[in-house]
């Protein structure tokens, strides 16, 4: 018991297993996540959206590259929106700087697109 009480004045509030959305820590660290998480939803909103506007200025294999792209963002943030551990959007996403950019970079259909440029 005085561990559940440790954790609760650490943490600034209430031990809570799950909520709502089945988000994992404390009753402060889901609430702190929640609001990181649409936070960065909205980053990938605002990314998608500055890449189907790009799209519809192009052609050919452009365009094709830019909806993989599009697709591959899509998929990065099916995968992050996927945890469930509030720290993990406190910790990993709570400053917005290019993340999003950065999972695409690291995605292999991305850099095969960017090989497959460089070669023309």
């Amino acid at each position: 018991m005085n561990e559940r009480f440790s954790v609760w004045e650490g943490e600034g509030g209430s031990v809570n297993e799950t909520s709502g959305e089945a988000m994992t820590g404390t009753v402060n660290q889901i609430e702190w996540a929640k609001q990181v998480r649409t936070q960065v939803n909205a980053e990938f909103d605002r990314v998608i959206r500055a890449l189907e506007a790009a799209a519809t200025k192009q052609s050919g294999q452009n365009r094709m590259d830019t909806q993989t792209i599009i697709a591959i963002v899509e998929e990065k943030r099916t995968e992050v929106m996927e945890h469930q551990e509030a720290g993990y959007f406190i910790h990993d996403w709570q400053e917005l700087r290019d993340q999003v950019r950065q999972l695409i970079m690291k995605d292999d259909r991305y850099k095969a697109i960017k090989t497959s440029k460089v070669q023309l």
